[in-house]
């Protein structure tokens, strides 16, 4: 007898909810709801220039209170991993995508970004058209926005009642609340979390022992731990709201060596006397060519700021690079002590390693100073 044909039978699709992104101004974009549902979730809207590294740029601390605009259509296409990751979970308020890969292809990934995003509470939308939101913002400049499934009014509501990122002391919620040590190295560091990632520390720990401390630690608790020397991490938000960490720099320069990126360059340059303003739409990406201007060499860089330092106005420095895409200013060093800084991650990989031997600096730094003690 033969068998009876069955009908083979699937999981019905679950169609999309539509969901809407609105601009402070207004400006409003169409598309579905992705990641954690969120009938409305909002901040500052950046944009992203990355073609890949879209898990380490989500959980980098210092998208704090921002929503990323990714530029690149196809995100999510290799997945995620544990290794990839940059903080133990994203603090960003939002991730806006053309196009959510639904089945990652990599020998690596162990889930989709989509399961990435619903496990940390992030909201999604997907379907925006991003090549005119990024259009948008570069001309009108960073601005708040709310995205979720609500009515266009109530998102507009949310938008303009977002506050954004100045005049807010984000590294209180990126920072560690108890100092920690990783790391077996012969020099002795302490490096202020002000939103640290995991490469960060994975490239000091090749020089150092590395003890991380709260951005309010004083000078004087990091100097009772005897410091080879003190490094000052990347970090979210208004660099002037940093307090703290910029009255201990008063006292840590010219003590003992300085090495500090991103926020940490803004804050040592704060220290000095010196000024910072916020950006346009700030340098979001993995391509971006610094200079140095002592020997014309040209970094392409990994960078993620909002602010800057006003070139020419810290005093008593050598100003060490430039941003060739619009001239700002992207490191210093001091005169007359062992402290310099800059404005992208050295410890990123775009592609190259370009800027890596600035970890190489820092340790000269170090052995230099303990020759001389």
């Amino acid at each position: 007898m033969t068998a009876p044909v069955t009908e083979s039978k699937t999981a019905p699709q679950i169609a999309p909810e539509p969901a809407l992104l609105v601009l402070s101004d207004g400006e409003v974009f169409e598309g579905e709801a992705a990641g954690a549902p969120a009938s409305v979730a909002s901040g500052e809207v950046v944009f992203n220039t990355v073609m890949s590294g879209y898990q380490e740029v989500i959980s980098d601390p210092s998208y704090a209170g921002q929503m990323i605009a990714f530029t690149y259509p196809h995100i999510g296409n290799y997945g995620t991993n544990d290794s990839d990751t940059e903080s133990a979970r994203p603090h960003c308020r939002g991730v806006i995508v053309r196009d959510l890969a639904p089945r990652p292809s990599n020998w690596r990934a162990t889930g989709s970004l989509d399961d990435y995003l619903c496990r940390h509470g992030v909201p999604a939308i997907t379907g925006i058209d991003t090549r005119r939101l990024t259009r948008h913002i570069r001309d009108a400049g960073a601005m708040p926005g709310a995205f979720g499934t609500a009515a266009e009014a109530t998102l507009l509501a949310a938008a303009r009642a977002e506050p954004g990122t100045s005049g807010i002391d984000l590294v209180a919620e990126v920072t560690t609340e108890h100092p920690y040590t990783v790391g077996t190295g012969a020099y002795r560091v302490v490096a202020y979390d002000l939103g640290i990632k995991s490469t960060i520390l994975d490239c000091l720990q090749e020089l150092a022992t590395v003890t991380v401390v709260p951005a309010h630690t004083p000078a004087a608790e990091v100097l009772a731990r005897q410091p080879d020397g003190v490094f000052l991490s990347n970090g979210p938000g208004d660099p002037e709201l940093a307090g703290p960490a910029i009255e201990a720099l008063r006292t840590l320069v010219g003590t003992v060596p300085v090495f500090g990126i991103c926020l940490g360059h803004q804050l040592l340059a704060l220290s000095l006397g010196g000024r910072t303003f916020k950006m346009r739409f700030g340098h979001h990406g993995g391509n971006v060519p610094v200079q140095c201007t002592a020997t014309g060499r040209i970094e392409i860089t990994s960078q993620n700021h909002n602010f800057a330092v006003v070139a020419g106005s810290v005093p008593g420095v050598t100003e060490t690079h430039v941003c060739l895409n619009d001239g700002t200013l992207a490191g210093l060093s001091v005169d007359g002590a062992d402290a310099f800084s800059v404005q992208y991650h050295p410890e990123a990989g775009p592609g190259p390693h370009d800027a890596r031997h600035h970890f190489s600096k820092f340790a000269e730094m170090m052995d230099r100073c303990r020759a001389a003690a």
